[in-house]
């Protein structure tokens, strides 16, 4: 998703501002020993302006291990194609470090294109528990996790307050509130991002997986979502579209529209990740100081999420795969890690900084954020999964439509999926 690649190139600016040398000792990929010298870190295009600067400051350092960035293009998927494009060249392979969104993790692993690393490089018992997760392929760890998320609901905390009532902890409880309570101030009950993207498929996963389902087995080896539970889900996204509490107009919106909906004030509730909880909080935001942020919901008690962010992993070809595991490790430091959250209010993956007093109390979103992420699963994992989520995102905005019922949605998305799978 693009805002996540966004907060990975800002976190690769935030790592990088810092001088300190984080040591790492043993080979980076199991049977290679690799070697030092200068490497080259591929990234999504840098919005930020931070890149070159940074990098200065890492190579002012590191003048044996020069990184020099390459950057893409700002659109997910075109960085997805020119990263691809790059690694089925083999030794010819212009890329030693690559900065993946998570979802990429399986497809990469699966093609050979990014080595198996050794887990005793990385602090990886340091990192909150589920996000190890999205960097491994068939029981192997074949990057690191640099930066995670889970989703949060947004809330109108004031207009809540006013009405006595708490968060809402269930769907029955968010419908309610977005039909009787939303247009008692002249507001919109429920967005989330449901343009047909990644966003929507997030969306979906997440309705699917708090009623208890699943989409695909755990490697993507088999079609699970043919379920009851798939059918709940699902249906409750149509249901709120057909009955008006999420407006039709959400069904245009990403994660920067619906944030902008709701930090204009026209919403009641807002499923996002946490960057819209500090853009909409900052100062000058129309609802600053009105809102606060809960674990998404589900339909007995908290939902659960999936897991966002990005991941940087080692070219199968890279040329000094033993700078390529320093460089990684110092981005995952904790000093690094902090940062990344200080400046950049984005989600670091070191456990021990969503419980430091000092930034919950500047961030306090953070222990929410935290049970999000612990009790938050990866979205399908597959070697295909570029295709999974579009056959996703179609199938489900053709029931929140209502082109399709959730019972025939569901058995289309078990349909097209099993046609994609790759055993």
């Amino acid at each position: 998703m693009r805002w996540m690649k966004a907060a990975g190139r800002c976190l690769l600016a935030l790592g990088l501002v810092l001088t300190a040398c984080v040591s790492s000792n043993g080979p980076v990929a199991e049977g290679d020993g690799g070697g030092r010298g200068p490497l080259t870190l591929a990234t999504a295009g840098d919005l930020t302006g931070y890149l070159g600067t940074v990098l200065a400051g890492w190579n002012r350092t590191h003048p044996g291990e020069r990184v020099t960035l390459v950057e893409l293009p700002d659109s997910a998927d075109e960085t997805h194609a020119q990263m691809v494009t790059d690694l089925r060249g083999g030794d010819r392979s212009r890329f030693d470090v690559l900065n993946i969104d998570v979802t990429w993790t399986a497809e990469f692993a699966a093609a050979g294109w990014v080595r198996p690393l050794d887990r005793s490089r990385f602090a990886l018992r340091s990192f909150l528990r589920p996000v190890v997760d999205t960097a491994t392929y068939e029981g192997r760890l074949y990057a690191v996790p640099y930066v995670t998320n889970a989703g949060l609901l947004l809330y109108r905390k004031d207009v809540l307050d006013k009405e006595g009532v708490p968060p809402p902890r269930t769907w029955a409880e968010l419908e309610r509130d977005a039909k009787t309570i939303a247009p008692k101030y002249g507001l919109e009950g429920y967005a989330g991002q449901f343009l047909p993207y990644e966003g929507l498929t997030v969306n979906a996963a997440e309705a699917v997986y708090s009623a208890g389902g699943t989409i695909l087995g755990d490697e993507g080896d088999r079609v699970t979502v043919n379920s009851a539970a798939a059918r709940e889900g699902i249906g409750f996204l149509a249901r709120g579209v057909r009955e008006g509490w999420i407006p039709k107009s959400a069904l245009s919106y990403k994660e920067e529209e619906s944030k902008q909906a709701f930090q204009d004030g026209r919403l009641l509730f807002l499923r996002n990740w946490s960057y819209a909880y500090a853009v909409a909080s900052a100062p000058g935001s129309p609802v600053a100081g009105k809102i606060g942020a809960v674990r998404l919901p589900g339909p007995d008690g908290p939902g659960t999420s999936v897991l966002g962010g990005s991941d940087l992993a080692v070219n199968t070809h890279a040329r000094h795969p033993d700078s390529a595991a320093r460089l990684i490790a110092y981005l995952t430091s904790e000093a690094v890690q902090r940062q990344v959250l200080t400046l950049g209010a984005l989600p670091p993956v070191r456990a021990d900084l969503y419980e430091d007093p000092d930034l919950v109390k500047r961030f306090p979103y953070l222990p929410t954020l935290r049970s999000s992420v612990l009790t938050a699963v990866p979205r399908p994992k597959s070697p295909r999964y570029d295709q999974v989520s579009l056959v996703v995102q179609a199938v489900v905005h053709d029931a929140m439509t209502g082109h399709d019922t959730p019972r025939a949605a569901v058995g289309r998305l078990a349909r097209e999926l099993a046609a994609i799978s790759p055993r």
